[in-house]
């Protein structure tokens, strides 16, 4: 009885190994972090005002980033919360023609790496624009660029994680009744009351799981301060650390240690506060109606569309064509015409930049083969999670969630951390190689391709797996028999999806890169660094378009694939 016992409290051994190199590659490199930290401060408890942490936090530098990531954080998460939730009311609740076109255009800007939305935007703006020269309404020469400041980071950071916010609060509000609104208006409740007491009850725990996602999101983000904020001095956590690692090498890696260590902090108080808010606003309902809640928009159909329209056009059309006629100049600051019309940029980025090359394919081959391993690690997990019931791979689950949820710099240090020196046995070194970027992508993206099989193995009749296995079907061949073709689609979409994560991916590559081992992320914020403006254009737009195909290619797929799988699915 007792073995029988354990045996339904714990997995069995041979599933429980499969979990053993997920679990090493999520959270060998965090935990190696943590422990660096901690010993570089208490190794030495007599000379405490000596340690990296006590100067980390006696460092002036150190608290205005930090205050500069906080402002930038709350404005953008207000900014992303204000589009999130106008977007997310308004497709979710209404009848609006068109919504599945709105929500993938507005899903657009998160797919689209930060550096490209950065670039596309200081295009739009300034006297050297080429698409503000083109139309003639170019500002004077020696105009401040009005995106380097604090207000114009916060602005795009509120654009590039709206659809965070967006996401989450449609999720909630898909799951409201029209029968609960249809007995409060039956009750004499006139329609802002009805809002008041039902509508914005409910799906309070989407919009503070949204702003949770959305502020962490903007907390580590790394590309847009980067580009807006280093070259006027303007430096928040995750900058500083790339400046304090750029300029000094791994001789400062205790110091940049102690502030991952900081952003680490930051990040657990943001989510024990997601939790503490959710914890008091638990909203329950019996099931889900038989009817989805609709409003009818009536007279105000087409102005509400034309609005929603308009807004995606300043932020999406409106930097994209900037970009696009950026690629096209011989020079920038120039306007562009039938004379000047040059597909030069391309023309140097295809066949005689070396570097352009090599960015495209260690960016392609590490995202596609981070994309296969990651799938062929998950398919198993996924499994095991979706049919056994246990706190032990409850808690491995939620393990896996960690390198996504910290920030990008913090996992870049960690992984230089542990790589910086050689192997055991092998006495090989991957630092300065393209297999460190590697190891962090798999890190990073495994719940990526966890999250869509999980939810594929979970909507599969068991009954199926139970009759192959009463005909004699070991495990192996029932999943790849049985269980395979059936979620395969999952598993391609998981797949696609870490693809087009880690193939623009900047944050973590920017601390890990070295010469030749340079990625598209890289690529397009060295050149625009650099004062390459025209040729990180090109490089940009071509990024876009690789972003929108693969999109367009999910899209296709989205009948075949489970509910949820991707992220603009209702």
């Amino acid at each position: 009885m007792a073995a029988t016992v354990m045996t339904r409290g714990l997995p069995r051994l041979g599933p429980a190994l499969l979990f053993v190199p997920a679990l090493l590659i999520c959270l060998l490199p965090v935990g190696q972090l943590l422990i660096e930290a901690v010993l570089a401060t208490i190794t030495a408890p007599t000379q405490w005002r000596d340690s990296p942490l006590f100067e980390v936090l006696s460092s002036a530098s150190t608290w205005r980033a930090t205050g500069h990531s906080l402002y930038t954080t709350a404005l953008g998460t207000l900014i992303s919360v204000a589009l999130g939730t106008l977007f997310a009311f308004t497709l979710a609740l209404t009848d609006l023609r068109g919504r599945r076109a709105l929500v993938i255009c507005f899903m657009l800007p998160m797919m689209i790496p930060p550096q490209v939305t950065a670039l596309a935007w200081l295009q739009l703006f300034g006297p050297a624009s080429t698409l503000l020269i083109t139309l003639g309404i170019a500002p004077a020469l020696g105009a401040p660029q009005p995106l380097y400041s604090a207000e114009g980071i916060a602005l795009l950071l509120g654009i590039q994680h709206a659809p965070m916010v967006f996401l989450a609060l449609r999720a909630s509000l898909a799951e409201l009744p029209a029968e609960l609104v249809e007995v409060a208006r039956l009750s004499g409740a006139a329609p802002r009351t009805v809002w008041r007491t039902v509508i914005l009850p409910l799906s309070t725990p989407g919009l503070i799981a949204g702003t949770a996602m959305a502020a962490i999101a903007a907390l580590g983000n790394f590309g847009i301060p980067a580009m807006l904020g280093i070259p006027v001095g303007y430096y928040t956590l995750p900058t500083l650390i790339y400046q304090q690692l750029a300029g000094f090498g791994t001789g400062v890696l205790d110091r940049v240690a102690s502030l991952a260590l900081l952003m680490t902090l930051l990040v657990g108080v943001g989510i024990w506060l997601q939790h503490h808010l959710l914890a008091r606003r638990d909203y329950r309902l019996g099931g889900q109606g038989a009817r989805p809640l609709t409003f009818a928009t009536g007279r105000w159909r087409w102005p509400l569309t034309l609005m929603l329209w308009a807004l995606l056009g300043l932020m999406l059309v409106a930097p994209l064509a900037a970009l696009i006629t950026t690629s096209l100049v011989p020079a920038f600051g120039m306007g562009l015409d039938w004379q000047h019309l040059s597909l030069a940029a391309y023309q140097e980025m295809f066949t005689r930049q070396a570097v352009t090359a090599r960015a495209f394919g260690n960016s392609l081959w590490l995202a596609g083969s981070a994309a296969v391993v990651l799938v062929a690690l998950t398919l198993p997990l996924a499994w095991q999670l979706a049919r056994r019931r246990s706190r032990v791979l409850g808690v491995c689950a939620a393990l896996f969630d960690v390198p996504f949820a910290l920030p990008g710099v913090v996992l870049a240090i960690a992984c230089i951390m542990v790589f910086s020196r050689p192997l055991p046995i092998i006495e090989y070194s991957l630092y300065g190689t393209l297999g460190i970027i590697f190891i962090a992508y798999l890190s990073r993206f495994l719940v990526v391709a966890l999250k869509p099989l999980h939810s594929a193995f979970a909507q599969l009749d068991p009954g199926l797996e139970e009759a192959a296995r009463l005909a004699g079907a070991g495990p192996v061949r029932r999943l790849w028999d049985i269980l395979l073709p059936l979620v395969a689609p999952a598993a391609m979409a998981g797949g696609l999806l870490v693809f087009l994560s880690a193939v623009n991916e900047l944050t973590v590559s920017a601390l890990l890169w070295s010469a030749g081992n340079e990625t598209l992320g890289v690529l397009i914020f060295n050149l625009d660094d650099g004062g390459d403006s025209v040729l990180a254009s090109a490089v940009a737009v071509v990024t876009v378009a690789m972003v929108v195909a693969i999109m367009g290619m999910l899209e296709l797929m989205a009948r075949r694939l489970p509910k949820g799988v991707l992220p603009w699915q209702q």
